[in-house]
């Protein structure tokens, strides 16, 4: 016999999992379990869980947590498809990261995950035409987690930002789904020049660490940028690049670089000589 429409409905495994994992963490750490359960435990539903634990991470002397959190519900309200968004970073993270053994340790632990998180608020609010609130919320973000991202760029689902720490995104870059990058990328622009001036990334890239991507230029789709590479013109899908400037060294060697996370070169990567 089938389960009543409401019941299918209101299945969310990544929010059951985050509740099983936060009992356990709890019993396992006592320390933590007043944390845990405030952040998780004691709320009904992911939505609720989101807004609580992102307007708790940025509230401030100026700003409380209680203002913040009646911000984000009323941005959650008007456009569900942030928690989506985050639900699907989170499984990111859980698939590509090995130091990530359990979906609740983003949501706790790791500031590049609450970056991110942070900065669907702050576009949101951006495009409504909150900007003031938008900048703040990326002022609190840079201070907190040293990651500095415009409320204007735009993200797509499941980013995985590694470690974070020195991440700078322009006010017009634009950011696919299915992205990886690690920390110290930089998606800039080349100078004062207004208008469209920031990088394009497309979907299943992976920029490495210290990456830097600057101007109005196209990353194609699932290319790969190596560590401390400066990269100055469009990257063709399926590329890999390095080197100052960047230059193509070989193929991106599989479907998509940014799930398998694999920065090596390898001989069968490399272009063919003529």
């Amino acid at each position: 016999m089938s389960r009543p429409i409401e019941q299918v409905e209101s299945c969310d495994p990544i929010w059951q999992r985050l509740q099983e994992e936060a009992r356990e963490m709890a019993a396992s750490e006592p320390v933590l379990a007043s944390y845990i359960y405030g952040t998780v435990l004691n709320h009904d539903s992911f939505d609720e869980m989101l807004s609580f634990h992102v307007a708790r991470k940025l509230s401030s002397e100026e700003v409380s947590a209680m203002v913040l959190r009646e911000v984000f519900e009323d941005v959650l309200k008007a456009n569900p498809d942030i928690a989506a968004a985050c639900r699907a970073d989170m499984s990111a993270v859980f698939d590509r990261d090995p130091a990530c053994h359990a979906y609740i340790q983003p949501l706790l632990f790791f500031k590049g995950f609450n970056a991110i998180q942070a900065h669907r608020f702050a576009h949101e609010l951006w495009t409504g035409g909150r900007k003031a609130m938008a900048l703040f919320i990326q002022s609190r973000v840079s201070e907190l987690f040293a990651v500095d991202i415009h409320p204007a760029a735009r993200f797509g689902r499941g980013i995985m930002m590694d470690h974070a720490t020195g991440v700078v995104i322009g006010e017009t870059a634009v950011v696919g789904d299915d992205v990886s990058m690690l920390h110290g990328v930089n998606l800039g622009g080349t100078g004062k020049e207004s208008g469209d001036r920031h990088p394009k990334v497309g979907n299943g890239v992976l920029l490495g660490a210290d990456a830097k991507i600057l101007g109005n230029l196209t990353i194609g789709d699932c290319a790969r940028v190596g560590a401390g590479s400066v990269v100055l013109q469009d990257v063709p899908a399926n590329c890999t690049v390095a080197g100052i400037p960047a230059k193509v060294v070989g193929c991106a060697g599989c479907e998509r670089p940014s799930r398998a996370m694999d920065h090596v070169i390898r001989e069968e990567d490399k272009p063919k000589e003529k």
